[in-house]
């Protein structure tokens, strides 16, 4: 068919743009030059421990002392020392006069671009001392900020949270590869994954040589930059400017997003963020025609999807605000607060069944608290129905939600999480129930005891295996409702509901550096995520909060992206079946895959199989390649191509059988992933 052929192309146009990269390389010490890369590291301790003791003579006025050197390797071969930890003015003088006598080197790199970096050695220690080069801590070496005042980067250190997007938490693969680490519960802040990811010099390495501000603020620098002895803020302009062309009959489809972004921290404790948007858009005809489809069912034109409420603009397009923001406090040191309006995700693939970040934001308030070999994350959210009508002065039906989940490092390979979840809505009787407040109590038992119809509870377990230092395997596993006697009959209950995911990831795949790929199945069985009370679905907004396909289904990902440089490629496939309800004069059941709708309209009890209904076959390939712009804001320039094959015995006004080929070219700040592979 035209649409293999299509999506067969995209595979050569990606892997045509994969060649081999560098990666980051220790600084070349004379008599290190012809050593192997692993051993650079070795060579160039020894040689500096080596000639550092030979070389310093202790001050007659002092006995003894011992004190620590912070220097930096510059990129321009020199050593310069930054912070002698002694009192003694003649100690440092003294180190500054042996640094002052050893040879120059070839300096440290990353993607083959000359880096500064910063190294810790203690006085006294031994040639062989694992000490040196701050083994200490779970980072190697930190790029200075103090040789290069224009690359102090206090975001880094901070407890702001990292933009959740994919191509952002490609490069964070070494977090996700630690020891003790805990990769589930996102975003994560910059302040947990700098321990192990020098971002300094992944921003470094990217840097344009620029003199000019307007050089510097387009290409290197965030927009504005204020900054104190306790203090510190970003603003940036943000834009989302796409143009494109579909196959319908609409003459071109558009976003136009105009924001404002700012973002700072207090002190090293308290950091925050917001964003305003304003924007329209006109999309590819199958995600217009959702969006229509999903529309609130008071004062509201669309819902656009991945998005917020929208009103009509010039007839056939949307007019879609949104703001988002968040304050995030560490308030002890295992101990992290955060309260805002924005997305969360909870799991390690592409998808999640637990929380995803596929819809509009939500009011939260989240406690990271991690001790051990265990990170505890509670959640507690203020959600909204757009389906129901409300008596009070409310435009839709408010419901809240409760979560946890306990991930623990079984092993230093082994990682294995429990998740558990509770929706309740508001009554006249009931508003957000205090009882779900207590951070450690069973929301299944306190669920049962305020009565079935009370709340929607759910449980899950996951697992994360690293099988080595590029690949690991996950999964998840979600229980909405399961009545074993009739779970051992094989009979299709349809009370039987729940869902699975099995996925793997390969960073460097193939030994090739910064490509990744990943592969993963999902399938989630009929009438999960609904519940006999409407209102009290696993949704926000008339959208998922777990997967995007909702229920009823069955989806297999495989994902390749590359990025060298700059440059970035992904291609993306997707395929998979859905059961959709037919909603004609004749048959007006729920078959399942609709979790706005109630399982007491399901068309029967038994004989219940995932893809029942109006089975649709699901086909989708994606290309998308780019370039980077400006690191400090993610701002990048891409083309995208996205091939749709979607067909079902009975096609409706929402979804035709009809193959779409969507085109796109655009300018994009890169801040949160947005879906179209439904």
């Amino acid at each position: 068919m035209n649409y293999i052929k299509k999506i067969t192309l995209f595979l050569f146009l990606f892997l045509g743009l994969i060649s081999k990269a560098q990666i980051e390389k220790y600084p070349s010490y004379p008599n290190c030059e012809q050593d192997s890369i692993e051993n650079k590291k070795a060579c160039f301790i020894n040689q500096i421990t080596q000639e550092f003791n030979t070389l310093f003579q202790m001050p007659n006025t002092i006995k003894f002392d011992s004190f620590t050197v912070v220097f930096s390797t510059t990129k321009e071969g020199n050593f310069e020392v930054l912070y002698v930890n002694t009192p003694h003015d003649t100690i440092k003088q003294e180190v500054k006069r042996v640094f002052n006598l050893l040879p120059r080197f070839s300096p440290a790199t990353y993607n083959n671009h000359p880096i500064d970096k910063q190294f810790v050695l203690p006085y006294p220690v031994s040639e062989h001392d694992s000490d040196f080069n701050t083994e200490k801590t779970p980072l190697e070496n930190k790029t200075t900020s103090r040789s290069t005042p224009k690359f102090e980067n206090n975001k880094f250190q901070s407890v702001l949270q990292i933009p959740l997007s994919h191509p952002t938490y490609h490069n964070l693969s070494k977090y996700e590869f630690a020891t003790n680490t805990h990769t589930a519960v996102k975003p994560y802040s910059y302040a947990s994954v700098s321990q192990y990811v020098n971002l300094d010099s992944i921003q470094q390495s990217l840097l344009k040589t620029k003199t000019s501000w307007l050089g510097r603020k387009f290409w290197n620098e965030n927009m504005l930059t204020v900054k104190g002895d306790d203090f510190w803020f970003h603003l940036d302009p943000i834009a989302d400017l796409q143009l494109g062309k579909d196959n319908s009959e609409q003459d071109y489809t558009y976003n136009n997003t105009r924001a404002i972004r700012v973002e700072g921290g207090l002190g090293s404790k308290i950091s925050f963020s917001s964003t305003l948007f304003e924007s329209q858009g006109r999309f590819a005809d199958y995600f217009n025609r959702y969006a229509r489809a999903i529309k609130p069912t008071r004062d509201g034109y669309a819902i656009v999807p991945g998005r917020d409420l929208s009103k009509s603009f010039k007839g056939n397009a949307f007019d879609y605000p949104l703001t988002t923001g968040y304050l995030s406090v560490q308030a002890l040191k295992q101990v992290n607060i955060q309260f805002g309006h924005d997305r969360n995700f909870i799991g390690d693939g592409y998808r999640s069944l637990f929380l995803s970040d596929v819809g509009a934001p939500y009011t939260f308030l989240k406690i990271n608290t991690t001790f051990w070999k265990i990170k505890y994350t509670n959640t507690w959210t203020w959600l909204r129905d757009t389906n129901l009508f409300t008596d009070d002065n409310e435009p839709y039906k408010r419901k809240f939600m409760a979560m946890h989940y306990l991930s623990w490092n079984a092993t230093k390979r082994l990682n294995i999480g429990l998740f558990e979840s509770v929706i309740w809505a508001k009554t006249e009787d009931q508003g957000f129930d205090v009882q779900y407040l207590n951070p450690v109590i069973f929301y299944r038992a306190l669920e049962f005891s305020n009565g079935s119809k009370a709340g929607n509870a759910m449980l899950g377990l996951s697992l994360n295996y690293r099988l080595n230092n590029s690949i690991k395997i996950y999964s998840q596993f979600i229980l909405d409702e399961l009545t074993m006697k009739e779970f051992v009959k094989k009979d299709g209950y349809w009370a039987n509901k729940y869902g699975i995911q099995v996925g793997a990831k390969y960073y460097n795949a193939f030994k090739i550096p910064n490509l990744l790929v990943q592969a993963e199945y999902n399938m989630v069985k009929p009438y999960t995520y609904s519940h006999s009370k409407p209102e009290i679905n696993y949704g926000h907004v008339n959208q998922p909060l777990a997967h995007l396909w909702g229920s009823n289904f069955k989806e297999f990902t495989f994902i390749a992206d590359y990025q060298k440089n700059r440059w970035f490629g992904n291609i993306k496939l997707t395929t998979g079946i859905k059961g959709f309800d037919y909603n004609s004069d004749t048959d007006t059941f729920s078959y399942g895959g609709d979790i706005f709708r109630s399982y007491t309209d399901r068309n029967d009890n038994y004989g219940i199989e995932i893809g029942q209904g109006n089975k649709a076959n699901i086909l989708i390939g994606e290309l998308k390649a780019g370039y980077v712009i400006n690191p400090a804001t993610n701002l990048k320039i891409f083309g995208s191509l996205l091939v749709r094959d979607f067909s079902t015995p009975t096609p409706n006004a929402i979804f035709e059988n009809k193959t779409t080929t969507w085109f796109n070219l655009g300018f994009r700040t890169d801040l949160n992933n947005w879906y179209f592979d439904f």
